[in-house]
Formats: C-alpha cells, sequence, structure tokens
C-alpha cells in the first residue's frame, strides 16, 4: 500500500511555507518537502507533530492508497 498525503495543501492552508512548518515541528525544509512528494514516509512521531501543529488529524493528512 501507498501513503496519499494531504501535507502540502493542509500546510499552505495554515499560511506556512515549508520552512516555517519544518522549523516548527523540528526537521528540515527537505524533509516536508520529501513527505509532501511521498519520497518519504513520515515516522509515527513525526506524523503526530505534523498533525498537531496544523490543527488536525493525521488522518487529515495522510491516508492509505487502496491496492486493487
Amino acid at each position: 500500500m501507498s501513503l496519499i498525503s494531504h501535507l502540502a495543501e493542509r500546510r499552505k492552508a495554515a499560511g506556512l511555507t515549508q520552512a516555517q512548518l519544518a522549523e516548527a515541528v523540528g526537521v528540515s525544509r527537505k524533509t516536508i518537502n520529501t513527505v509532501e512528494n511521498r519520497v518519504f514516509v513520515p515516522s509515527t512521531v513525526l506524523a503526530l507533530r505534523l498533525a498537531e501543529e496544523l490543527g488536525v488529524s493525521v488522518h487529515d493528512l495522510f491516508e492509505l492508497e487502496d491496492e486493487e
């Protein structure tokens, strides 16, 4: 199964740049970029930090892609 990321949409809706979000959750801007582009699957801890910072649930940020 693949991970679908809604992080970019939620980040933009919050008015944050990748760099601002990265600083707020303690990672690099490149990490945020790779999560948004589905290159890197975030750890549970990072997913929780991102959700908390954006004021949404983890499920609002990420979902599993159905395999048929």
